[in-house]
């Protein structure tokens, strides 16, 4: 039975943990500075709490010494000094960021790393990345790549139509952050909230638009190789507008701390929830030009013992995945690992990442 340290006792990092000791093959240390949080861990003889203060690196490299992995949960503003307890303590890392500045760093710790180190294992970076670049890899050339993510209330009831189903802090940072794309075939940056798109699936109507961080490291991966290559957060209509008001209009952007807490006083969390995920791939197959689509929607589990929204769900079942894969030795023992390294077969055949399976399969069409 492998030893797993989890830090952050918030509703994904106690997803993680029930997660993987019900799975019979791991111990699990939820480390975290909130006694109120540690305490309310769910009461299982595998799991245990430790009070840290995740920004001191020694002394969460002391609770990590002789464990198996990290699976990072705090939030993103701690990604850089917890990767660097992983790496004095000679442990594998693994986290859920999608701040993009503090992946830029763990890839430089895992040059010099004799463990892996494989961040943005989540839903979006995460899985939306091994789903597209299993779509791409099918194309004898790309043209364009479209990759679609969101966390949504099932019953909207404000303006906003959204409710707090992730953490506000990593919201705003989305939506306040240069975005990373490929435009004709040259990597940029893109502001975020542009790009407006609106489309229908499955009879209901979204909105999409530039978001940080969803991308991962598929970029990079596939430059040179797409003409066009975007990533953009799904919401229902009329969001996009509000929130632009709010940080450009209101000059929120510059108050983030403020708008966090209008965000955590008015919008009520949702354990009633839906993940959207939505791939588009067009390219050349044997000279013809075709489009594939990956759609899938996965739906809460509200109630009864387990009960778990949506984006809980996901995101814990995307890095459970791949520390199983990891620890089977499916993937890379050492270095920095990629999404793109991770094959969707293998994820979606693995028993957290079944989460992922969609009732009916992938949807393809040719056009």
């Amino acid at each position: 039975m492998k030893e797993i340290v989890v830090t952050g006792a918030g509703r994904i990092g106690t997803a993680i943990a029930d997660m993987l000791v019900a799975s019979g093959d791991y111990t699990v240390i939820v480390a975290d500075r909130s006694a109120e949080q540690l305490a309310a861990l769910p009461s299982h003889p595998q799991i245990s709490g430790v009070a840290v203060d995740l920004s001191d690196t020694k002394a969460l490299a002391a609770v990590l010494k002789g464990k198996f992995a990290l699976l990072n949960a705090a939030p993103y503003h701690l990604t850089v000094p917890i990767a660097e307890a992983a790496a004095e303590a000679g442990v594998h890392y693994l986290d859920l960021t999608e701040d993009v500045k503090s992946t830029r760093r763990v890839k430089e710790i895992a040059a010099s790393a004799e463990t892996a180190f494989i961040p943005q294992c989540g839903l979006a970076p995460g899985f939306i990345t091994i789903a597209a670049n299993s779509l791409a890899k099918r194309f004898d050339a790309l043209h364009d790549v479209r990759m679609r993510v969101g966390a949504l209330p099932q019953f909207p009831a404000n303006a906003l139509n959204y409710n707090l189903t992730w953490s506000p802090e990593g919201v705003i940072n989305e939506y306040c952050e240069p975005c990373e794309a490929i435009v004709d075939g040259e990597m940029k940056e893109v502001a975020p909230l542009e790009g407006h798109e609106e489309f229908s699936l499955d009879g209901v109507r979204y909105e999409a638009f530039n978001t940080s961080g969803g991308l991962g490291s598929i970029c990079e991966s596939l430059k040179g190789r797409v003409r066009n290559l975007n990533y953009r957060t799904i919401r229902y209509p009329g969001h996009a507008s509000i929130m632009k008001m709010l940080l450009n209009d209101l000059r929120l952007s510059e108050r983030r701390d403020l708008l966090k807490e209008i965000f955590e006083h008015a919008l009520p969390t949702t354990m009633q929830d839906v993940v959207v995920i939505f791939v588009t791939i067009t390219g050349l197959k044997n000279g013809r030009l075709v489009q594939e689509s990956y759609a899938n929607s996965v739906f809460a589990d509200p109630a009864g013992p387990n009960a778990r929204s949506a984006i809980q769900k996901t995101t814990a079942a995307g890095i459970c995945t791949v520390l199983d894969l990891l620890a089977n030795g499916k993937l890379p023992s050492k270095g920095f690992v990629q999404q793109e390294d991770i094959a969707l077969k293998d994820f979606l055949a693995n028993r957290f990442g079944r989460t992922y399976q969609p009732e009916t399969g992938p949807k393809a069409q040719a056009a």
